[in-house]
């Protein structure tokens, strides 16, 4: 008999919590986010937005493959130079070059485009 009072009491403790979980969890509601048509200026803001971002990303790729083209260029003049090189200071020499032409290469690519927004 014992054991029904307490199992009874713990259900209606529990219960109780649900209750009151439950009603303040029924108050935060998510807003409701609608699909608004755009109006034609907006449509035709957005399309040219999308349009320079294509146009970027475009730009980026060509730069980024002129950039291998470029690196792997300056690391054949590196591997000859280090071939020829008979002191250390022709080696840091060729690795200092080296160094320069990636950096000045690297400094040409333009920086990843943002994915425009619908308004």
């Amino acid at each position: 008999m014992l054991k029904r009072t307490i199992a009874a009491a713990t259900a209606a403790g529990l219960f109780a919590l649900a209750g009151v979980t439950g009603a303040s969890a029924a108050e935060a509601t998510n807003p409701v986010v609608t699909k608004v048509a755009l109006t034609p200026e907006q449509k035709a803001a957005f399309d040219a937005a999308i349009a320079v971002f294509h146009a970027a990303q475009i730009t980026r790729q060509n730069a980024l493959s002129t950039l291998h083209s470029t690196i792997a260029t300056a690391m054949a003049t590196r591997n000859a130079a280090l071939a020829a090189a008979t002191t250390p200071e022709a080696r840091k020499a060729a690795h200092a070059a080296f160094k320069a032409a990636v950096e000045s290469a690297k400094a040409t690519i333009p920086v990843k485009p943002v994915r425009p927004v619908r308004p």
